[in-house]
């Protein structure tokens, strides 16, 4: 039992602190390198994490964290809040509509996703996780924080996906004064080509941002024309889940 408890605070303290090295982890817990490191290897062995892909030295949470926390939050008082506002703004726009929630990996997990009957239509898979900088749900969530976490997260470059990809710091602090002020997040081919996105946040008493709820759609029914309307549908969805979450 020590030891099960021992993995979890470890997996724990990984979550917050990660990327984390060995040392760093022996210096927080007191515990002889040699116990860390075993302790780590059994989890990345079972899923629970893994090195980091630019510094193999460090260790972050692995995908079974990101697979378990979607199916966790099925079943929370968010996701039944949800789920109606998501069918009815589905129904009225015919796109697919997805719920996604912000994870410890500065990522975007999708946990909740309701489907149009278009034959071509964008398909995410529950736990589907998508960069915070490069997508509608990402910039929804980053515009709520404060300036010096958004400060915080925006150093250095990054990663590009595409031509459309805001890989500049001060570039995303300008896109997110815009969600600011119009209240919606728009993702025209910033992450996977041919896909765009209008994202509204989910908030929660505080004002802080919990989750966001978007109408996705393939390039060829995206008509700029349209954002105001599909702008204001979804942001009317994600304040009817919070004021639904808060009850």
């Amino acid at each position: 039992m020590k030891s099960v408890t021992r993995s979890l605070r470890i997996l724990e303290a990984v979550a917050r602190h990660q990327p984390v090295t060995v040392g760093e982890l022996t210096k927080l817990f007191g515990l002889p390198k040699s116990t860390v490191q075993r302790t780590l290897v059994t989890l990345n062995e079972a899923g629970w994490l893994r090195a980091n892909r630019r510094d193999t030295t460090r260790w972050e949470i692995g995908a079974r964290v990101l697979a378990v926390r979607p199916a966790a939050l099925q079943g929370s008082s968010l996701f039944a809040a949800a789920r109606e506002p998501m069918i009815r703004l589905r129904d009225t726009v015919n796109e697919t509509i997805h719920l996604s929630v912000p994870d410890a990996l500065h990522s975007m997990v999708v946990v909740d996703r309701v489907d149009c009957d278009h034959t071509v239509r964008t398909f995410h898979p529950i736990g589907d996780t998508s960069p915070l900088h490069a997508t509608a749900t990402g910039h929804a969530i980053l515009a709520q924080l404060p300036n010096p976490e958004v400060d915080e997260f925006a150093t250095g470059t990054f990663e590009g996906y595409g031509d459309e990809t805001i890989t500049d710091p001060q570039e995303l602090r300008t896109e997110l004064q815009r969600v600011r002020e119009r209240g919606y997040a728009v993702n025209h081919n910033q992450y996977l080509q041919g896909i765009c996105a209008i994202a509204a946040p989910v908030l929660d008493g505080d004002g802080v941002p919990l989750a966001a709820v978007a109408i996705s759609l393939p390039d060829s029914r995206f008509e700029p024309g349209r954002l105001d309307e599909l702008g204001r549908l979804v942001t009317e969805t994600a304040t009817e889940i919070t004021a639904r979450h808060l009850r």
